[in-house]
């Protein structure tokens, strides 16, 4: 995430080529012809013994007789030269350096001469960068690109050559086309960092083929994606693919997992990938995800609804009314619906004419115009008049627009007319409803990014109990545990199996149990125990819990009466309560070898493959995330439908999944959890087999998750100077509606103070990003008090750090009636504490100079106070090795 040096590689004042010729075929020599064709601004300097002049620059035989440090180096010599090159290079004080190639047993010294030179490195392996707004094209392409509103970063040259050469052929323009290589210093995340601030980008488009830390990749798409959309391509789904691609990029659902929990949108193939860039060119944010669809044929609008519906979309339903005034206007005997055809002989004026009355109603969020070639209606007039009413319409901004112009020769104009209006336009109707649900796709990725979480009902959580039980197992060596061993586990966070027994005799006891009316399901194999390594169980439906005890005694009896020689430990009996219309589930967690522990949930009663049969969600869920996962399980079919007499609980179901995530985010020694199956009929649920698999941990426990946890440590009970107490801890998701209206009770005044604007009020959005956020990047922590009965927040403070851990802007804020407790200097007290831990080096921020109260606090806390009156703001700064007095 480290931007130190990026602006030196993206953003260069100066070049220099090192290598650089006048040989046709040489990359010197096309680094050289790119470099000058490409129209920089800045000095270019070639760096060789060979020449006097490259191109007809002025060339400097070395590094050290360059007049000054450049920005950025290309070295285009050959690869057993880089080290020596670079080293030169740092003694030169170059700060960026592209490395054309280089081998791989290279990799570990340049990337150790770079950290020794602070050069930031791109590569090596790369096919170079082009930035066309500031007439950059450091790269081998030989494809100039038009300049445009998206940035492309990719892992792969030859999938960085084909997208330049379709682009051209299309007049597609890009901001930045950066391609990373081997991505020894400068990987994606430093790069979303850099772009998410960028004014010429307005969405990023990734090809990705591996990740080097999948923390830092989920922390910063997070944060990129909150402004830019964002789209993925992922090479190398299967095994064998990543294989050839030489990656160990795990469990491909996991990656669907991060990218959605990061708000991206993941497209699957080349196809897709084409069509995103074309329709994130000209992206309007979509308001629904309700369609309208006509046509001058039947036959292509059919093949988009196929589209649609194979994609789960969702056709506009129009009133009797629309369908009315859209029949006045279409000859006698043309149907009317959704889709609407216009028929073969719809002229432009009636395609203008139904377009205008659809924008009229709101009815609709997106409106797909098909136009397949027709000598009534020809292709260029037809689109210019659509063109022109659209522009005109109030309403023409707000409805999404999608034009398909079906053909080839006939349609180009059209095409190319659509495109310099700002609509996107497709060949085909399954293109064009694929690009739609692109961003009906990423609209859902968006809003389950910022959607309120519920809090869980009776959540009940003991983790030192749990440790305690996992650390005694891994004492005595025991690193499987069974049903019956991991119960009190699993009862340490509200997972409670059912009361379990061992027989040493399970043919007798399963025929006792078959004479006094218990029918036996299926035999079981119980724990491996050394002295009884042949022990069974069986297990029994029986019609409700409160059956276990008394159907065991029954058994009990029996087998001691037949077979009073047998050593009776116990019988395993487990109960299935409502058996009919009752689901096998099953709840896996993996751990992933990219994104750590990952939950799955599918069916029960069927071969596990887990790429093919669970939907995956990464830890830690919340009441949200965990719904989100069941119904994608369900839409995806890896959950099949259930009994209209007892239908899942999906609440229910979404709170055990949040159970089992605390489990696992608390519990570092697990490795695989596998409840199979879990039995669900409506809103009970009954774990039948649990298989706890562990191992030793030692480390850093948040490390190992993708995405860092709800940092319990930092809870702490504070006392105020009125004696009374409150909770200090970090914000939650589910803290939308109390820091609503601890915000209510602040004046506009203090508000002011803060926010340096007025602000009448705070929508959702504003409130979600304040409340959800990524605890690697940021930090707010609440003080929360009870007051008659209720939780609610009475001050907050918040710290967001830059992409670097460096420095970290804080801010403080107490309720305006609450004023005169100690609270504000408190909750800034533990926020330095908490940033320096951190690693953070200072804190700044500013206020306005009547903000007495802050600035006298600010001071106490040795925070240097710079009071620019002719700016109206005070500054305030706190290197975190100075002591709190």
């Amino acid at each position: 995430m480290s931007q130190r040096g990026l602006e030196a590689l993206l953003r260069p004042k100066s070049i220099a080529v090192i290598g650089a010729s006048i040989t046709p075929g040489r990359a010197g020599y096309f680094m050289m012809r790119n470099l000058l064709a490409g129209g920089f601004s800045g000095p270019v300097l070639p760096v060789t013994p060979k020449y006097k002049a490259v191109s007809g620059v002025l060339a400097w035989p070395d590094i050290a007789s360059l007049p000054f440090a450049p920005d950025l180096a290309i070295i285009c010599t050959h690869a057993k030269r880089n080290l020596d090159l670079l080293q030169q290079l740092g003694e030169k004080g170059c700060k960026a350096c592209i490395i054309l190639s280089a081998p791989s047993s290279q990799l570990e010294e340049l990337k150790a001469c770079a950290s020794q030179w602070q050069i930031r490195l791109l590569g090596p392996n790369s096919l170079g960068l082009l930035a066309p707004w500031q007439g950059l094209n450091a790269s081998f392409s030989p494809v100039p690109i038009a300049k445009g509103r998206i940035a492309f970063i990719s892992q792969s040259a030859a999938v960085s050559n084909t997208i330049l050469d379709w682009a051209q052929q299309r007049n597609l323009g890009f901001s930045w086309f950066i391609a990373l290589g081997d991505s020894l210093d400068i990987d994606v995340d430093d790069l979303l960092d850099f772009l998410a601030r960028d004014g010429k980008t307005s969405a990023i488009l990734l090809y990705l083929e591996h990740l080097s830390d999948a923390r830092r990749f989920v922390s910063a798409s997070r944060s990129a994606s909150r402004n830019k959309p964002i789209l993925v391509i992922k090479s190398g789904r299967s095994h064998q693919a990543q294989a050839m691609l030489g990656t160990h990029s795990g469990l491909d659902a996991a990656w669907d997992a991060a990218i959605q929990r990061a708000g991206l949108l993941r497209v699957q193939d080349t196809h897709e990938l084409f069509t995103a860039v074309e329709s994130l060119s000209h992206m309007r944010p979509l308001r629904g995800d309700r369609l309208m669809i006509i046509s001058n044929g039947a036959a292509p609008a059919a093949l988009a609804l196929d589209e649609l519906y194979a994609r789960n979309g969702k056709l506009a339903t129009l009133s009797d009314e629309t369908l009315q005034a859209l029949a006045a206007l279409l000859p006698e005997g043309v149907g009317r619906g959704n889709p609407l055809d216009l028929k073969d002989d719809a002229t432009p004026a009636r395609y203008v004419a139904c377009i205008e009355r659809l924008l009229d109603s709101h009815e609709l969020d997106a409106l797909m115009i098909i136009h397949a070639p027709s000598a009534v209606s020809p292709s260029s007039e037809t689109a210019e008049q659509i063109i022109a009413a659209v522009a005109k319409h109030p309403r023409g901004k707000q409805v999404t627009l999608l034009t398909n112009w079906c053909g080839e020769y006939s349609s180009q104009a059209a095409r190319r007319a659509f495109t310099q209006a700002g609509i996107p336009t497709w060949r085909t109707p399954e293109g064009t409803v694929t690009a739609f649900m692109h961003q009906v796709e990423y609209r859902r990725n968006q809003k389950q990014l910022r959607e309120t979480p519920a809090l869980p009902i009776g959540l009940t959580q003991n983790s030192s109990q749990a440790h305690q039980l996992i650390q005694q197992a891994l004492d005595k060596g025991i690193t499987t545990l069974d049903t019956h061993e991991v119960q009190p586990v699993l009862q340490a966070y509200g997972l409670a199996t059912l009361p379990t027994w061992i027989a040493s005799d399970s043919i007798a006891a399963a025929s006792i149990a078959d004479q006094i009316g218990y029918p036996v399901a299926l035999k079981l194999r119980s724990p491996d125990i050394p002295h009884k390594s042949e022990v069974q169980g069986v297990m029994l439906y029986l019609r409700s819990a409160a059956e276990v005890e008394q159907a065991a005694e029954a058994i009990f009896d029996r087998v001691r009466e037949t077979h009073p020689q047998a050593h009776i430990d116990g019988l395993l009996v487990q109960c299935m309560a409502n058996r009919a219309g009752a689901q096998e589930l099953r709840v896996v967690v993996e751990q992933d070898p990219l994104f750590g522990p990952i939950i799955l949930l599918g069916e029960g009663g069927v071969e596990w493959q887990p790429d093919k049969q669970a939907a995956v969600a990464l830890p830690p869920l919340n009441m949200t995330l965990a719904r989100y996962l069941v119904i994608q399980a369900m839409k995806s079919g890896k959950v099949r439908s259930r009994s209209a007499l007892r239908p899942l609980d999906i609440t229910g179901l979404s709170q055990l999944l949040v159970q089992v995530s605390n489990l696992v985010v608390d519990c570092p020694e697990i490795q695989r959890l596998d409840i199979h199956p879990l039995l669900a009929s409506a809103d009970e649920f009954t774990l039948l087999d649990v298989t706890l698999q562990l191992a030793p941990f030692n480390g850093d426990n948040e490390a190992r998750l993708a995405i860092r946890p709800y940092p319990h440590h930092l809870e702490e009970q504070v006392q105020l100077k009125d004696g009374q107490y409150c909770l200090f801890r970090p914000i939650l998701p589910e803290d939308e509606p109390q820091l609503r209206a601890f915000i209510a009770q602040v004046t506009k005044e203090d508000l002011y103070y803060r926010y340096f604007s007025e602000i009448n009020e705070f929508i959702h959005e504003d409130l979600a990003n304040m409340t959800q956020i990524d605890y690697d990047r940021e930090m707010a922590i609440v003080a929360v008090r009870q007051h008659n009965g209720v939780d609610e927040i009475i001050g907050v403070t918040r710290a967001i750090s830059d992409a670097d851990n460096i420095d970290a802007e804080f801010s403080v804020l107490v309720r305006s009636d609450l004023k005169g407790l100690g609270m504000g200097r408190r909750l800034l007290e533990k926020m330095i504490r908490y940033t320096r831990d951190h690693g953070l080096q200072q804190l700044n921020g500013i206020t306005m100079p009547n903000n007495s109260g802050m600035i006298t606090l600010a001071r106490k806390l040795n925070f240097r106070v710079n009071i620019q009156l002719d700016d109206g703001i005070v500054s305030l700064n706190l290197p975190l090795g100075d002591v709190i007095s």
